[in-house]
């Protein structure tokens, strides 16, 4: 509901109703954002592109990226341990695991930047308490919204935004996507975004719902035109998403699936500036050779073609995306042939305007914390790095105090 006015003033309003009332309540507040903006001269963001992709789970990366050079990992890790022959090296002690051929190349490119030994502070190896922290970033949990969300009511300081300035492609809207103010629209996929607003029937429905002509300058003139604002974003959005045609060949899995929608919203949205999704499966307490390599694969490959369509559409200058898991895995291998839950593990920067190569400490497998690698780097220097030097924001504002940046970009 519109903070203008309450549900009685709607009613007293002579047939007018909020569109947040019948439909989903983010079109209302974000479409006003941009009607405002305007409003008051607003200066245009930046157009940099931050994608986030979450690895559900706790990806083991210590097979992600293997530190072949090291005896101790193929002492602790006698059946799951990736053979030397087979790694794809990137230097004389570190290499992909063997199915990351796509990111390899990338790598080679010099756009894949690779931070070990990621973590926070009291490490948690709850799946849903660690998830919590990264999406909040906030270790002790004490920041109520998520740091993208929190982004997002900085920018809207300055004025309201874009209705499509971040967009989730998640079932339930992730924590880092949650705010006090900004309400950032979440879609399962592309088809439930174009079903909004594509059917002729349904639009021209919601469009009616906006009743009749109402005061211009009054309270429901602003919430009836900012409905209006929404709606054409969406229909605009609609129109180029159909107009437009994959460049590569994506694979039919999660992230096959994920990043060609991320593709498809980056070449035709000019003001999308955020786009969120995760796939799953990452928990590998038993049989991981497998599991871990097709999602490895799967993984790569999708990185690997949505960075040639960047390429292919004129987007590789403005786009870096950035990969994460809640945590890694415990260093030796346990009796399944899997890994337990740990805590100190790798994340990606990947992009054109990456510096690539190695960040951090390689793993110290001697020197663990209760069985895990340490994390030695704070995870949120790289939330800090990005908000600050890719996102136009103020981390320290953010993130509740200043990190240190991670000479990444």
């Amino acid at each position: 509901m519109s903070e203008f006015f309450s549900r009685r003033d709607v009613v007293k309003s002579g047939g007018m109703i909020a569109l947040g009332l019948v439909t989903p309540g983010w079109l209302s507040t974000l479409a006003k954002a941009e009607l405002i903006r305007s409003a008051k001269g607003g200066k245009p963001d930046k157009d940099t592109i931050l994608v986030v992709c979450q690895l559900s789970g706790g990806n083991d990366g210590l097979n992600t990226v293997v530190p072949f050079a090291n005896k101790t990992y193929y002492d602790v890790r006698p059946d799951i341990a990736i053979e030397e022959s087979k790694v794809l090296k990137l230097n004389d002690q570190m290499g992909f695991h063997p199915a990351m051929v796509g990111l390899a190349e990338l790598y080679k490119q010099k756009r894949v930047a690779i931070i070990q030994n990621v973590g926070y502070p009291r490490p948690n190896r709850s799946h849903f308490a660690s998830m919590d922290i990264w999406h909040s970033a906030s270790p002790e949990l004490s920041m109520r919204y998520g740091w993208i969300g929190r982004h997002l009511d900085t920018k809207m300081a300055g004025g309201p935004l874009n209705p499509v300035y971040a967009i989730g492609l998640s079932t339930e809207k992730p924590r880092a996507l949650t705010a006090k103010q900004a309400s950032i629209p979440c879609f399962a996929s592309l088809v439930d975004l174009k079903s909004m607003v594509g059917d002729a029937d349904s639009q021209q429905l919601l469009r009616k719902i906006q009743g009749t002509e109402v005061t211009q300058g009054s309270d429901a003139s602003v919430v009836q035109n900012a409905n209006r604002a929404a709606l054409d974003a969406i229909q605009v959005l609609n129109e180029k998403l159909a107009g437009y045609s994959l460049k590569q060949q994506y694979g039919n899995d999660a992230f096959g699936r994920g990043f060609s929608q991320v593709a498809q919203l980056i070449a035709t949205s000019p003001a999308t500036r955020v786009v969120y999704f995760s796939a799953g499966g990452f928990d590998t307490h038993a049989r991981q050779d497998q599991t871990h390599e097709k999602l490895l694969g799967d993984l790569s490959n999708g990185i690997s073609a949505f960075m040639k369509e960047m390429e292919a559409c004129g987007k590789a200058d403005k786009v870096v995306l950035v990969v994460f898991s809640e945590f890694g895995r415990r260093v030796q291998q346990n009796g399944s042939g899997g890994t337990d839950h740990g805590h100190g593990s790798v994340m990606f920067l990947i992009g054109k305007p990456v510096k690539g190569g190695f960040y951090g400490d390689y793993p110290d497998l001697n020197n663990l914390f209760q069985g895990d690698l340490v994390g030695k780097i704070d995870f949120r220097e790289v939330y800090a790095t990005a908000l600050d030097e890719w996102m136009g924001g103020d981390s320290e504002v953010v993130l509740g105090k200043k990190f240190n940046h991670i000479n990444v970009l």
